[in-house]
């Protein structure tokens, strides 16, 4: 028996998606051979079947079908329409809703909110300003499309146009709460209080929706007395709206507040749970939101992806661990590991402690990727050394933004790959992507690096034509590079020129002459600095201590030493006694550096560099016998380096004590220690 029109119909209803296209393809097959298929209510579900799929060859059926239907009406073209839109061809769309001879509402409404979400903004506005008869959705749609491609006063004019139109779709709830939505975003508090006027003025009832979104206007705005009325217009406000009251108050520092809008409610729900926690985040109380979330469990909320996002942060503002280690295995249990927004909460807690490889573990595991994740596993495979694995994750990006290029950009100079960061700003520079002073100041460092003055002055070029000579991140950086370059007057010179904020600059400038031996003139700057009110850092005295090393001024040397400790509260670190050690070496006093070196602390017991530094001093005065002591101490810190064999046999050679000096060699010979071969290279 055929089936009947019904039996039919119900058959058609069953045929969606890919797993029932080969069932629809053989309902049309038998509908062409009863002659059926004439038929438009068959044609139609024939092709809303294949429209259901979204599949390039079930468009493509269902095209050809629509195409041989004798008669067609403004379903078959809606249906098409849709189809054409879920399959991201808006022009398709456009030339079908072109050809249409009768359009419904339907038809004018896929159209503008079709285009609206791909982002067609410009055809989207042609036709609606086309429409008969301009809907609420059509209205709200245009609104927020406007809205979310940042053309906010767009936005605002049409708003405004369609208050003449009549009846008004301006009154709507949900016209309102978009426009709500973009006045609290964007701060504009004037313009919120209009619409506010218009739903008193009109009697609107304000339902949850347009509540919460006039709570959240006035919060944002910091107008929290007007929050509190507006969520007082409300029959029962609903969490959201007490959300985003609390919101208000948390944003505004006022945590008491949000902490009794909190408390006011018998069994508050996830949503308002989360304000309350993010609140105290935001406020850097992060105890109380760990402490807010225990309560949370216990009292058996189940938190969701934001929870866990929020607290995340907590543990990273309060330098917890331990804890974030804990909510990895709670994530882990809840099956939340995988989610983008919780897998990149986990990944900030571990770089910002410094776990390289948890974070590089997590990473691992995660399926799906987005940009912002992906940029910062490039900073951290930066930060573990691993700079292939870093340019691997660049490649993986498919549109790359400036965050991406400069993570890239920066992870290579930081690694020492000045050569291949240089490459990849001139590479971003040839895709037409307009740097920031980020790139541009670790593309001059690079440059700086290896000592590449003209390409360093090429993007100094490039800085001025941007109108960025005057950041002072760019301008430390070209001090730096003219100082490497040995151009030590222009570094000066565009030092004097500068607005100094901080210590930075100074420290550049006094590095440089360092670096360079303009002793005296470290110690001129160092006091220009220290009148100028600029507080000096550990980099400060770093460049001072070297000063004193290049004038051979000890005396100079030991007071700023103690100063640093005693006056600035600074711990010495490494460099700090390098230098002093160097200092006292130079000077002559062979002994006392020994003694130095012998009663620094913990970490920084005496290492192969500074005894280095004395066994050369050694040399030079021709201290034969505490040159065989320092020498000996240097190859049980490291038998392989041939510095120490040679150095102590260099001086056994400048006494004519030919016969120890071979004997030095021979003993190189017989433990395979090779000198290492010199090279040096030019900047063309």
């Amino acid at each position: 028996m055929s089936p009947d029109l019904h039996s039919w119909n119900r058959l058609l209803r069953s045929c969606a998606g890919h797993s029932s296209i080969s069932l629809g393809k053989q309902i049309h097959s038998l509908l062409i051979k009863e002659g059926s298929i004439s038929s438009l209510f068959h044609s139609n579900r024939i092709l809303q079947s294949y429209a259901r799929c979204t599949s390039n060859a079930a468009l493509a059926d269902a095209r050809q079908l629509f195409d041989e239907m004798p008669h067609r009406n403004c379903f078959s073209y809606n249906t098409l329409l849709d189809a054409y839109f879920k399959a991201n061809d808006s022009k398709s769309s456009l030339q079908l809703f072109d050809a249409m001879i009768e359009k419904n509402e339907f038809s004018w409404n896929t159209m503008v909110t079709g285009l609206v979400k791909f982002g067609d903004i410009g055809n989207a506005r042609k036709v609606f300003d086309d429409m008969p008869k301009r809907d609420v959705i059509a209205c709200n749609s245009m609104i927020h499309g406007y809205i979310q491609c940042g053309q906010v006063q767009e936005a605002f004019k049409l708003y405004k146009k369609l208050d003449f139109d009549s009846p008004s779709p301006c009154n709507d709830n949900f016209v309102m709460a978009t426009m709500l939505s973009a006045c609290a975003d964007c701060l504009l508090y004037r313009y919120g209080k209009q619409i506010h006027s218009r739903i008193l003025v009109h009697r609107i009832e304000v339902d949850s929706v347009l509540g919460s979104s006039l709570v959240n206007m006035y919060g944002k705005c910091g107008d929290l007395d007007d929050a509190h009325r507006a969520l007082e217009l409300m029959k029962e406000p609903d969490e959201f709206s007490l959300s985003a009251l609390l919101t208000g108050y948390a944003g505004n520092g006022r945590l008491v507040d949000a902490r009794m809008v909190f408390d006011c409610k018998t069994n508050p729900g996830v949503v308002l749970w989360n304000s309350m926690i993010n609140g105290y985040v935001s406020n850097y109380q992060g105890e109380e939101a760990l402490h807010l979330f225990i309560r949370m469990i216990r009292a058996g909320i189940r938190g969701d992806f934001s929870t866990l996002a929020s607290v995340l942060s907590a543990c990273v503002s309060t330098g917890m661990l331990n804890n974030g280690k804990q909510l990895h295995g709670f994530a882990s249990k809840l099956g939340f590991l995988q989610d983008i927004v919780v897998a990149s909460a986990l990944l900030d807690v571990y770089s910002k402690f410094g776990c390289w490889e948890n974070a590089c573990m997590i990473f691992r595991d995660i399926r799906v990727h987005d940009t912002i994740l992906l940029n910062s596993m490039i900073n951290v495979y930066a930060n573990c050394g691993r700079i292939e694995d870093s340019r691997q994750v660049f490649e993986m990006i498919p549109s790359k933004s400036l965050i991406s290029w400069n993570s890239m950009i920066v992870g290579y100079s930081q690694n020492g790959y000045a050569v291949e960061a240089l490459q990849l700003f001139c590479e971003m520079h040839r895709v037409d992507l307009r740097p920031d002073k980020v790139a541009l100041a670790s593309a001059i460092s690079a440059a700086a690096s290896v000592c590449c003055l003209a390409l360093g002055e090429e993007i100094f070029t490039l800085v001025t034509v941007l109108g960025l000579v005057s950041d002072q991140i760019i301008s430390t950086s070209l001090v730096d590079l003219y100082c490497k370059c040995g151009r030590v007057s222009d570094g000066r010179r565009l030092f004097d020129s500068m607005i100094k904020f901080d210590e930075a600059p100074w420290n550049s400038m006094l590095m440089g002459y360092s670096m360079n031996g303009y002793g005296i003139e470290v110690l001129r700057l160092f006091e220009d600095m220290r009148n100028a009110g600029v507080l000096p850092n550990e980099v400060s005295f770093i460049a001072v201590l070297s000063g004193c090393c290049h004038c051979g001024i000890l005396e100079e040397g030991l007071k700023w030493f103690q100063t640093m400790k005693e006056e600035y509260g600074i711990v010495p670190v490494a460099e700090h006694y390098s230098c002093m050690v160097d200092l006292l070496v130079r000077s002559g006093q062979l002994e006392e550096a020994v003694n130095f070196i012998e009663q620094m602390p913990f970490p920084f017991e005496g290492d192969a560099s500074v005894w280095t530094s004395v066994l050369g001093g050694c040399k030079a005065q021709g201290d034969e016998f505490l040159a065989g002591k320092v020498a000996k101490k240097l190859m049980e810190l490291n038998s392989s380096e041939s510095g120490p064999y040679l150095q102590l046999s260099g001086v056994y050679a400048s006494h004519g004590e030919w016969e120890r000096s071979a004997l030095i060699r021979r003993m190189m010979q017989k433990k395979r220690i090779n000198k290492n071969p010199g090279y040096s290279w030019i900047d063309n």
